[in-house]
């Protein structure tokens, strides 16, 4: 299926929509509309994430205001910048979602853009909004990492520990990691990771008995989370932000309070658009000049065209990727 241009006048677009049997077809939809502090862009490239997947099996729609359709970050260039903001028609930015990327087009907050980093390309850029806010946000918000800190980051080869690990590591942390494979453990070791363990052949808390945690970002939780939790710092901060290996677990309530430490529950899609502008202020402040000069770099897994967002999706699904994979939808 062929990718139809973009009209000039035309009221309708194409985006990916989820059909009642959770298959996904590129079908017409109506143009998004701009409110006042908003900015109209055309999408060449949008990353895919975890809760892409989730939101496909209606269990995480779009917040109130955003589109049904799935795509939390892309790559843009604005075509329609009214009113007072920094962007013109032709910038080329990339912006962080609360629904809409896997479309021809997207409105967003003008304060939700940030400029693509000097020396980056449409397909990288993509890949930086999600991942790397809700890093910043969990490890560097919620979790006050410092340098010294030692930071575990669960699934370390996905989109999102792509991200994490190289934070931390820009911030002079230690970092610990699970991943499932070699492949895959040569992979966040070439990121920076310290401390690798495969999670199909070694204990995790027995692990942490000889390098006890400060800061935890784990998108697993599941029954293994009270025995790592014991085994953290005193005063550590364990991040919840999924829980891919189930909703359940006990925890040594004696062993949590007397060592001070704290568990956090944590999204940045639930966040106020405030708290998220602030966050990729922050990124850019801090992090762009990293991008430019390749210090921190998105790493892409593969790209596909977004009429082939089913394929892209399993790839997440049967957990293949090593850092992240790109929908495109303009070649140019």
């Amino acid at each position: 299926m062929s990718l139809p241009d973009i009209q000039s006048g035309r009221n309708k677009m194409y985006a990916i929509l989820i059909k009642e049997d959770k298959s996904l077809v590129w079908s017409e939809v109506p143009d998004p509309v701009i409110k006042a502090n908003e900015i109209l862009l055309e999408v060449h490239a949008a990353a895919l994430n975890r809760a892409d997947l989730l939101q496909r099996e209606g269990k995480y729609p779009s917040p109130p205001g955003w589109p049904e359709w799935m795509g939390l970050e892309v790559s843009v260039v604005v075509i329609k910048a009214p009113g007072q903001s920094r962007w013109k028609v032709g910038d080329k930015v990339c912006a962080l979602l609360g629904g809409g990327g896997y479309a021809e087009k997207v409105a967003v907050p003008a304060d939700m853009a940030l400029p693509v980093p000097d020396g980056l390309s449409m397909v990288e850029a993509a890949a930086i909004p999600e991942a790397f806010a809700t890093s910043y946000l969990n490890l560097c918000i919620e979790g006050g990492m410092k340098a010294g800190d030692t930071v575990f980051i669960q699934a370390g080869a996905s989109g999102l520990g792509m991200a994490a690990i190289q934070l931390a590591k820009a911030f002079g942390c230690k970092v610990m990691t699970t991943v499932s494979s070699a492949e895959k453990a040569e992979f966040v070791r070439n990121l920076g990771a310290d401390i690798v363990i495969n999670r199909k052949t070694e204990d995790i808390a027995e692990v942490m008995d000889k390098n006890p945690v400060d800061i935890a970002m784990d998108c697993v939780a599941g029954p293994g989370l009270g025995r790592c939790i014991e085994k953290m710092a005193p005063g550590g901060r364990w991040i919840v932000i999924a829980t891919l290996g189930g909703a359940e677990s006990k925890i040594d309530m004696n062993t949590f309070f007397k060592r001070g430490i704290k568990l956090i529950g944590s999204t940045l899609r639930s966040r106020s658009s405030e708290m998220k502008a602030k966050i990729l202020a922050d990124l850019e402040a801090k992090l762009w000049n990293k991008f430019s000069s390749g210090a921190i770099k998105p790493v892409i897994y593969k790209t596909l065209p977004i009429t082939s967002a089913e394929e892209a999706h399993v790839i997440l699904q049967r957990q293949e990727n090593l850092g992240k994979v790109v929908l495109i939808t303009k070649n140019r």
